[in-house]
């Protein structure tokens, strides 16, 4: 058989590995603490799983969901006048069966073949391989340390900005968790209009943001809804990850594109996911509130308690990961990942698999109650692993 030679060899993710090395352990009698996939472990609220039970016995919700309801387009209109102030027309949104599958497609409608797409180095998979998928050539933009993994525009070689069609970005940033300030939307919106780019915000963390700060949309920023969108997810702020919805928000033109080509490849979202999404909309600021405090108690925990054992890391600003660097006796983030797997059952992602600027780094998901943190702690600070 002959394969596309440029994804018939595409390798299986990182999270595939990962699974098949905590299998074997699981089938050894061996404790795991998996802390590598963002699954919450949270439960829904009560109602959003009453509407979805009431919806799943409606014949009509297991029809074609072929355009998204005027309650559901209200539903996200009031949640966006709520929580951010930012005013929106029906025409400025579009449901997508999650954020990473809107990432995967977005730059089929908005790019020819051969643009350049800055995407952030470290960042999350989907964000270069989907641009990949579009025949884009990726561009990366790094995210450093010293800059508080906050892109510099200003240091994107001219030639390079004035060939780019797309910026992807993403604050909270997942792996890093950097969040950004107001003004750096504001030169991004400059940056765009400057050099006719078109932005894409992936905003999935915005409810995860800690030590009393407030997260924020891209879309509060003057002249946003000129260059670009955002992507915001209910999977992580309403724990709905298995349901598959996110929402494509801002410029006209782009989301009026983006459902054309989407109703090529997709009939829409069912029934009975924009029920779900209407009634964790409909909830109020408080669910999301506590959520973000449970998060944050868990990070925490794993903060404190990993430094006083002698893993210096830093404090998460925000989503549910922390961005942890890897002891001095490694030498890539993989091979501290593979040790810390067999020698303590604690499973991490490794950072290079986010760009090669991740190396050095691991990230930890925050899906663990405080109780299996402290195992997953103590058996760090037994496994013999010098930090």
């Amino acid at each position: 058989m002959k394969f596309s030679t440029k994804f018939g060899t595409s390798k299986p993710s990182i999270f595939m590995e990962l699974i098949n090395e905590k299998n074997k352990l699981i089938r050894e009698g061996r404790k795991v603490y998996d802390l590598s996939i963002g699954t919450p472990d949270f439960s829904p609220d009560k109602k959003v799983m009453e509407a979805v039970s009431k919806a799943a016995l409606d014949p009509e919700n297991y029809k074609y969901g072929l355009e998204d309801s005027p309650r559901l387009k209200k539903a996200v209109i009031d949640w966006y006048k709520r929580r951010y102030n930012v005013e929106l027309d029906e025409e400025n949104i579009t449901s997508v069966n999650g954020s990473q599958e809107g990432i995967a497609h977005i730059c089929f409608p908005l790019i020819n073949e051969g643009d350049v797409v800055l995407v952030p180095d470290p960042g999350y998979q989907i964000f270069s391989f989907g641009p990949y998928m579009a025949g884009a050539e990726v561009v990366r933009i790094p995210l450093l340390k010293e800059n508080g993994f906050i892109a510099d525009l200003d240091a994107i070689p001219e030639d390079t900005a004035r060939k780019a069609s797309v910026i992807i970005v993403s604050y909270p940033s997942n792996p890093t968790t950097a969040t950004a300030d107001s003004g750096f939307y504001e030169r991004l919106v400059a940056f765009a209009e400057k050099y006719d780019i078109k932005v894409i915000h992936d905003n999935a963390y915005s409810e995860l943001v800690y030590d009393g700060r407030k997260g924020r949309s891209f879309l509060e920023t003057k002249g946003a809804f000129d260059v670009g969108i955002e992507f915001n997810s209910l999977s992580k702020s309403y724990n709905l990850t298995g349901l598959r919805l996110s929402f494509a928000i801002g410029n006209k033109d782009i989301i009026k594109r983006f459902k054309a080509f989407r109703s090529q490849i997709d009939y829409g979202i069912s029934g009975l996911v924009q029920e779900a999404a209407i009634a964790a909309l409909d909830l109020g600021d408080e669910y999301t509130e506590q959520l973000c405090r449970k998060y944050e108690e868990r990070r925490n925990y794993l903060y404190e308690n990993l430094n006083n054992i002698g893993w210096k890391v830093p404090a998460a600003a925000a989503t549910m990961f922390m961005w942890l660097p890897i002891p001095k006796g490694y030498s890539t983030s993989m091979e501290f990942c593979m040790d810390l797997l067999q020698k303590t059952g604690v499973v991490v992602v490794p950072g290079n698999t986010f760009g090669s600027l991740g190396e050095g780094f691991v990230r930890a998901a925050l899906v663990l109650p405080t109780e299996k943190l402290e195992e997953a702690v103590n058996s760090i600070k037994n496994s013999g692993i010098r930090f």
